[in-house]
């Protein structure tokens, strides 16, 4: 079995990323020290901070999916997202640096997705985080 067998559309993937990467380099700092598309995020840590701890954080958008879905809606669950992982590092005394994702789906929308990203992007701007 391969991959389109499997249900997994990497065409479709591809034109995502196409669609998504330079909205998302909107977010970048000086800091970012790696392209979107690479298995990791590569952020420097800035030096003139005193033994720095990285504080980081994840969640899931949860049963407000269903409601994106209904409604045709999807940008507000990037920023939702977004600022669920936020309050979560700052309720520890920590600064937002970055945002990780994970975009799970059954079918992708390369037109959902890229409205999804516009709302972590918006989130992000906002926050100060990349």
């Amino acid at each position: 079995m391969d991959y389109k067998q499997a249900g997994v559309d990497i065409e479709a993937g591809e034109r995502a990323v196409q669609k998504i990467k330079d909205k998302v380099r909107t977010t970048f700092n000086a800091s970012v020290l790696s392209e979107l598309g690479s298995f990791g995020g590569l952020y420097r840590i800035d030096s003139a901070w005193n033994k720095p701890i990285l504080v980081a954080s994840t969640d899931g958008v949860g049963t407000k999916l269903l409601v994106a879905i209904r409604a045709g809606i999807y940008d507000t669950v990037g920023q939702d997202l977004v600022n669920h992982c936020v309050n979560d590092i700052l309720v520890q005394g920590a600064t937002p640096l970055f945002f990780l994702d994970y975009i799970g789906v059954g079918k992708l929308s390369v037109e959902n997705i890229s409205l999804v990203i516009d709302g972590f992007v918006k989130a992000c701007q906002e926050n100060g985080c990349v």
